[in-house]
């Protein structure tokens, strides 16, 4: 089979492309090329595969191109993220919107010229849920709960679960869109997210930097590790049409954590030295954003599918530890 990952080169998309390369098959098939696509390359290693081929550039100018192409499958990750959305409106309509509208289009094409439905899996996010004065947002939300977004981000994304809906109604494509949870701890540097905060404050002082939290320690979300959205986006993607249920999306799991319990598993797993480098200042834009967003989520569409949260923080705190082994200097916090 051949497979798509647009944002192939970002975190969540390499770490899924590591994945399923080291699956070797997916929904029962071999994959025999797995074709990445980013503004940027590759890792090397991912590039040293022989299965791999690489796109670089604006997916949006791509798409032309990969009307030509057969794909059985595609993992849609390609996103501009949250904060830069809200900074840069038209920039997100671009590259969530317009992006998402060109691939669709794209896939249709070989549909309606006799190819079979490609199968593609959207990465949507939390962000479509938020506080509207008509519908006030509950407690939980859940995989019915109606979407009202209250940013650029979230509303793109919701945009493009409805086209991905009505594609696949038509026949076009075989869609599935897969909500995910503010993916943590991401390794590198802060990036223009509104959700960055949510790995820098564990990331950073692991390194032995200190970190600025611009929330209130009594902020809660519903996050996820990186692993778990992995499996997430396959079983997603090997999930039957009947087990999927409808054409609406769903919630990937969620641990649901304040803050401050963040913090608490920080210290519990690498002491209280490195807690001590967190400092809170509150930044009026973020925490907007953010007070915008669920602050709990559940998922019982995905846990028909076997898929099921971290048990707690300190396991994700962990998951990152394991994941740097190979680099020490992000660890350096640890005093080892």
């Amino acid at each position: 089979m051949r497979l798509l990952i647009t944002g192939g080169a970002g975190f969540v998309g390499a770490r899924l492309a590591r994945a399923l390369l080291a699956r070797g098959t997916l929904a029962g098939q071999r994959i025999d090329s797995l074709v990445v696509a980013d503004q940027a390359a590759p890792s090397a290693d991912l590039c040293a595969d022989a299965r791999v081929e690489t796109r670089v550039g604006p997916l949006l100018a791509q798409c032309e191109a990969l009307r030509r192409e057969p794909f059985d499958g595609v993992f849609h990750l390609a996103s501009a993220v949250s904060g830069e959305c809200e900074a840069d409106f038209e920039l997100g309509l671009r590259s969530n919107l317009d992006t998402t509208r060109a691939l669709l289009d794209a896939l249709r094409e070989r549909t309606q010229a006799g190819a079979a439905p490609t199968r593609l899996v959207f990465s949507s996010s939390v962000a479509v849920f938020g506080p509207d004065a008509a519908v006030p947002m509950p407690a939980v939300v859940a995989d019915d709960t109606l979407p009202t977004p209250q940013t650029s981000y979230g509303t793109q994304k919701l945009i493009c679960e409805v086209l991905i809906a009505d594609y696949t109604r038509k026949g076009y494509i075989d869609g599935r869109a897969a909500r995910l949870m503010t993916v943590t701890v991401r390794p590198g540097r802060p990036n223009a997210a509104a959700s960055s905060f949510f790995s820098g404050i564990i990331r950073e002082p692991l390194a032995g930097e200190e970190a600025i939290c611009p929330v209130s320690p009594d902020v809660s979300h519903p996050v996820s590790s990186p692993q778990r959205t992995v499996d997430g986006l396959i079983a997603v993607y090997e999930a039957s049409r009947e087990a999927f249920v409808g054409r609406t999306a769903l919630n990937l799991p969620a641990l649901n954590v304040r803050v401050g319990e963040m913090l608490d598993a920080l210290e519990a797993v690498a002491g209280k030295a490195v807690r001590s480098r967190v400092r809170f200042e509150r930044d009026e834009r973020i925490a907007g954003i953010v007070a915008r967003w669920p602050q709990r989520a559940s998922a019982a569409r995905a846990a028909r599918l076997g898929l099921q949260p971290e048990k707690n923080f300190e396991d994700i705190i962990r998951q990152y530890i394991a994941d740097c082994a190979a680099t020490p200097q992000a660890l350096k916090g640890l005093g080892r």
